[in-house]
C-alpha cells in the first residue's frame, strides 16, 4: 500500500537542528584517522551540561506515583510557584490564573502562533526553531534583518511595520538573545514597547535564557515594560538544565480573558496537558530556596567565565568580529571577512564552511548562518561553548572559585579542554585558509612572471 502525505507537511523541511545532528554524525562516521576517535569539538548544540539540579531530581523521584492527569493549564502548586518565582526574580507581580504550563517553551510558542492572527515579525539572526514553525502554520512573516551591532533597530520595526497591513503584527523578540548572546537593556525595550504600542503589534518574548543573564540585575522582562501586549515564555531546559524535562511556562498579558479561553481550548485538544510528575518536579525548581540560588549563580558564573575565553580566543584571528555574550551559552562569530579566500576554496555557503570545519583534520562542528535565518552567503556562525563535563565543571569551581583573570583562563584550560582545541582548531582552519590563498596569489605571479 502507499501512503499519501499531506501537501502541507511533504513542504516543511527537517528542523536545522535535527538535520545538523544527522549532518554530522555522517561527516564524523566517514573519518578513517584512529586519532579522531575522541569525536568533535561540539559548538553546535545549545545544551547545558549542567545536572538538573538535586532538590528536582528528588521531587521527580517522590512523585513518580503521580499517574492522574493534570489540569491543562497545569497544577495549582506549580502556577502558584511560577508566580511567586516571577515576582521574587523578574519583579513581575503575575496572577497564577495568567500562567499556563506546556510541554516546553517551543511548543508553548507554536501554540500561541496557532492561535493569534496576524503576521510574524522575525529579527536575524534567530534561533533555528521559529521559521519552521512559522511556515508549518503558513503564517505571513517579514525579517527585521539586525544592524551592524547585531541587535535589530524600533526605527527598523517601526518602518516594516508600516508596511504590513494586518490590523495585528506579532513581533517574536528573543532575550538573552540565541546566537549572539546579547541582552536588550530597558532603554532598548521601552524603545521597542513604544512601536509596539503606536504600530498594534503583540510581543511573544522568549525569555528562555533569563537566568544565564551574567550581570543578573541587568536583566529586565519585556513582560514588565509592556504587559498589554507581551506573553512571556519561560522554562525549565536553560536555567535548569533540564531540556528533557520538556516543562515551559507562558504568562498571558493583562486583561486576555477570552485569550486564555481560546489558548486552553487549543492545548486540550493537542496535548492534553504536561506529565504529572514532571510538573511536580517543577515546583522544586521554581520555588525561592538557597539552593536554586546557588545553583543559578554557579552556573552563570561558569556559562561567564567560558564565553570570555571563547569572546577573547577567537577574537585574536585577524578581521574575525564576535559578540561579546552578556548572558547565554553562545557568541556569534563573524567570518565573513574571509569570504574572498573561502569562495577560492569552493566554499561559498555558510553550508559549505560547516561541513569544511567538520571533516578531518578540523572535527569541529558549529551552527552556519543559513540556520540563523541569514542569507546562505553569509558566513557567520553560532559557536556554543559548553562541550565539556557540567557536573566535574560545576564542583570543581565550587572548590575552587577563580578570581583573576589570568585564574579564569586556566580554569578553562583545566576544565574545558575540548573548548580550548575547539578554538584552535577554528583559528587552524583559517590560518590554512589564508595561507592556501596567498600561496595561490605568488604561484599566480609566478606563472606571469615567467
Amino acid at each position: 500500500m502507499k501512503f499519501i502525505v499531506d501537501q502541507q507537511v511533504e513542504d516543511i523541511e527537517m528542523p536545522e537542528n535535527l538535520k545538523l545532528n544527522t549532518f554530522l554524525k555522517e561527516f564524523h562516521s566517514d573519518c578513517l584517522h584512529p586519532e579522531c576517535s575522541f569525536g568533535l569539538y561540539g559548538f553546535a548544540f545549545g545544551q547545558s551540561p549542567f545536572p538538573v539540579p538535586k532538590i528536582v531530581q528528588e521531587a521527580l523521584i517522590k512523585n513518580a506515583d503521580k499517574g492522574t492527569y493534570a489540569p491543562v493549564p497545569g497544577i495549582t502548586e506549580l502556577r502558584d510557584a511560577i508566580s511567586k518565582y516571577n515576582k521574587h526574580y523578574f519583579g513581575m507581580d503575575i496572577s497564577p490564573e495568567r500562567i499556563y504550563v506546556g510541554p516546553g517553551t517551543k511548543e508553548l510558542i507554536f501554540n500561541l502562533l496557532e492561535v493569534l492572527h496576524g503576521t510574524v515579525i522575525l529579527p536575524t539572526p534567530a534561533w533555528l526553531g521559529y521559521l519552521p514553525q512559522i511556515r508549518l502554520l503558513k503564517k505571513n512573516y517579514h525579517m527585521l534583518p539586525a544592524r551592524a551591532n547585531k541587535k535589530f533597530s524600533p526605527d527598523d520595526l517601526k518602518k516594516l511595520a508600516l508596511r504590513l497591513q494586518d490590523r495585528q503584527k506579532i513581533l517574536i523578540l528573543n532575550n538573552p538573545h540565541n546566537p549572539t548572546g546579547l541582552l536588550y537593556d530597558k532603554l532598548e525595550l521601552e524603545e521597542i514597547a513604544d512601536v509596539c504600542r503606536d504600530q498594534n503589534i503583540i510581543v511573544i518574548s522568549d525569555e528562555i535564557y533569563a537566568q544565564t543573564t551574567y550581570n543578573f540585575s541587568k536583566f529586565i522582562s519585556m513582560g514588565k515594560i509592556y504587559p498589554e501586549g507581551t506573553f512571556v515564555t519561560n522554562g525549565l531546559s536553560k536555567s535548569h538544565a533540564a531540556g528533557g524535562y520538556r516543562l515551559g511556562y507562558v504568562i498571558f498579558p493583562q486583561h486576555a480573558v477570552d485569550l486564555k479561553r481560546q489558548f486552553k481550548k487549543i492545548l486540550a485538544t493537542e496535548y492534553t496537558a504536561v506529565s504529572t510528575p514532571i510538573q511536580h518536579a517543577a515546583v522544586a525548581g521554581f520555588e525561592i530556596s538557597t539552593e536554586m540560588d546557588d545553583y543559578f549563580d554557579v552556573t552563570r558564573n561558569i556559562h561567564q567565565i567560558m564565553g570570555e575565553y571563547t569572546y577573547h580566543a577567537l577574537s585574536t584571528i585577524d578581521g574575525i568580529k564576535t559578540t561579546k555574550p552578556d548572558a547565554t551559552f553562545y557568541l556569534l562569530a563573524d567570518f565573513n571577512v574571509f569570504a574572498t579566500e573561502l569562495q577560492k576554496a569552493k566554499i561559498n555557503t555558510s553550508q559549505k564552511l560547516s561541513e569544511a570545519l567538520i571533516v578531518h583534520p578540523y572535527h569541529t562542528a558549529i551552527v552556519g548562518g543559513d540556520s540563523l535565518v541569514l542569507e546562505r552567503t553569509d558566513f557567520s556562525a553560532r559557536i556554543a561553548y559548553v562541550d565539556y563535563d557540567g557536573a566535574k565543571v560545576y564542583q570543581n569551581y565550587l572548590d575552587n572559585k577563580p578570581k583573576s583573570t589570568s585564574e579564569r583562563v586556566e580554569f578553562v584550560k583545566n576544565n574545558a579542554p575540548k573548548v580550548v582545541a575547539g578554538i584552535e582548531m577554528i583559528c587552524r582552519f583559517f590560518s590554512n585558509l589564508r595561507k592556501e590563498s596567498l600561496d595561490d596569489l605568488q604561484a599566480h605571479k609566478n606563472l606571469i612572471v615567467t
